[in-house]
């Protein structure tokens, strides 16, 4: 009797471990990677920045690149939750914070500084 219940414990606790392994990326695994980033309403109009993000023990680093590609600032600082990123940059001569909140696997929305709004999208590796 013993050892059914130490197979059925055994088998409850692998199938439990299996399924913690299908979760969507969270954290820091979502978050990495070329981010396209629209922001709307700036004086200038729509502008589209670049946040090129990468793991770094358990949180983010990475750059910030204008619309051709040059390289703007260095990300500062990154707090990370489940499902947002907050990343701290400077650029245009400001101290700035973007929000970044999952939507699906490949988009995000948030805003800059609380007070324009931002869509953004993951940038896939063309082969």
């Amino acid at each position: 009797m013993k050892k059914a219940n130490f197979l059925s414990c055994l088998l409850f606790f692998l199938i439990m471990s299996t399924n913690m392994f299908a979760q969507t990326k969270q954290g820091a695994d979502y978050f990495k990677g070329k981010w396209s980033i629209l922001l709307k309403g700036t004086p200038s109009g729509d502008t589209r920045i670049f946040f090129l993000l990468e793991n770094s023990k358990d949180s983010i680093t990475g750059v910030v690149q204008d619309s051709t590609g040059t390289d703007m600032s260095k990300i500062s600082k990154v707090e990370l939750t489940d499902t947002s990123a907050t990343v701290y940059f400077t650029a245009w001569g400001y101290d700035l914070n973007l929000i970044m909140n999952k939507k699906d696997n490949d988009h995000v929305t948030g805003n800059l500084m609380n007070a324009l709004d931002i869509e953004g999208e993951r940038v896939k590796k063309t082969q």
